[in-house]
């Protein structure tokens, strides 16, 4: 049975999953900025700055939450800083 090679296979645009994951680690950082600046993201904003790509939307929201944010649920669709 052949399997994919995730290397290689294309995504949105021609691009390889782990150029995927590249475009989403470099989005958090202009994204983190926001959170700080104005205290919270929409994902309609998330979205639209990575082009309603799917997978770098998803994997943007991924690394937001392991770099400690609360990326928030379908009931409050925004991103914004852990308040402990």
């Amino acid at each position: 049975m052949d399997s994919c090679d995730v290397r290689t296979r294309a995504y949105k645009n021609g691009k390889t999953f782990d150029q995927c994951k590249e475009i989403a680690e470099s989005m958090n950082v202009q994204l983190k900025k926001q959170i700080e600046e104005h205290g919270k993201v929409l994902w309609n904003e998330i979205l639209s700055k990575v082009d309603h790509d799917e997978l770098v939307y998803k994997l943007t929201l991924k690394y937001l939450r392991r770099d400690g944010y609360d990326i928030g649920n379908s009931q409050i669709p925004e991103v914004k800083k852990f308040t402990h």
